[in-house]
């Protein structure tokens, strides 16, 4: 009898382990939840749809284009009226006659922010895309998009994430309370930890191959998202790992395997 009350305790301190650990995990809609009824990809209706699933955050992707207006896109080249035409080198009065899929032109900064400002419970991941730019035009991104973020009053409510080193350690120096995560892969949670910035955000092979940096990153006071997650298989292999954070296209099934765990 002695024996079977120890497992017993020792399976319920177990399960009650592995469903905190499911439970510290949070879903990031990747360039908003874009996969549903009149949304797409970066448009201000993603990040309202985001929101309305009850996400922690939303991803967007941002651009400092010809005339110093900052822009929210993905690629780095965008074809209008059959002509291909790279972001950081067109103005914005151009790309703003750039029709989405859902029939919303692309929007600015501004834009977004304001849409933030009315979607009061989720966070907006900003990352910062730096294609073709100069360092002075890499500090100027990070300034315009500190400045505003602080003038719309919203520092609170965003992260910033970048494959370019200089580029996080800009917004790092600019803004040392800012929440910076860096997305190349090559660098360790101590180096992450050493740099100053407060998190690491890897494609999911960089952690498969690395499947300790999730602890190590946890230990350090270090956050951990991984992107861009969307088979089943991965997803409950990342909750399983105790990720603080999962980028995917697919919020939707996130939240559902996130909500089934927290009822078992």
């Amino acid at each position: 009898m002695r024996i079977f009350h120890i497992l017993t305790i020792c399976l319920f301190t177990f399960c009650s382990s592995i469903s905190a650990t499911l439970a510290q995990t949070q879903t990031i809609a990747h360039r908003g939840y874009w996969q549903t009824e009149g949304s797409a990809q970066n448009s201000l209706a993603s990040l309202q749809a985001a929101e309305r699933l009850g996400l922690f955050g939303a991803e967007c992707d941002v651009y400092l284009c010809a005339d110093g207006e900052l822009m929210v896109f993905h690629d780095p080249t965008v074809t209008i009226d059959g002509q291909e035409k790279r972001i950081e080198e067109t103005s914005s009065s151009v790309l703003k006659t750039f029709t989405l899929k859902n029939g919303e032109t692309m929007p600015t900064f501004d834009q977004y922010l304001q849409t933030l400002k009315a979607c009061p419970t989720i966070r907006l991941i900003i990352e910062l895309k730096s294609q073709s730019l100069s360092e002075k035009q890499q500090t100027e991104l990070a300034q315009k998009i500190l400045h505003k973020v602080q003038q719309a009053g919203l520092s609170d409510r965003v992260e910033y994430i970048a494959f370019n080193l200089r580029l996080c350690q800009e917004v790092h120096r600019l803004d040392p309370e800012a929440q910076v995560a860096y997305l190349n892969g090559d660098l360790s949670p101590q180096q992450i930890k050493a740099l100053g910035l407060t998190g690491l955000d890897y494609h999911i092979d960089i952690y498969k191959a690395h499947p300790q940096w999730i602890r190590e990153a946890r230990e350090l006071g270090l956050k951990s998202n991984v992107w861009t997650v969307n088979q089943p298989e991965d997803l409950q292999y990342f909750l399983e790992q105790g990720v603080d954070y999962i980028t995917t296209d697919r919020p939707d099934l996130l939240q559902s395997m996130l909500q089934e765990t927290s009822v078992r």
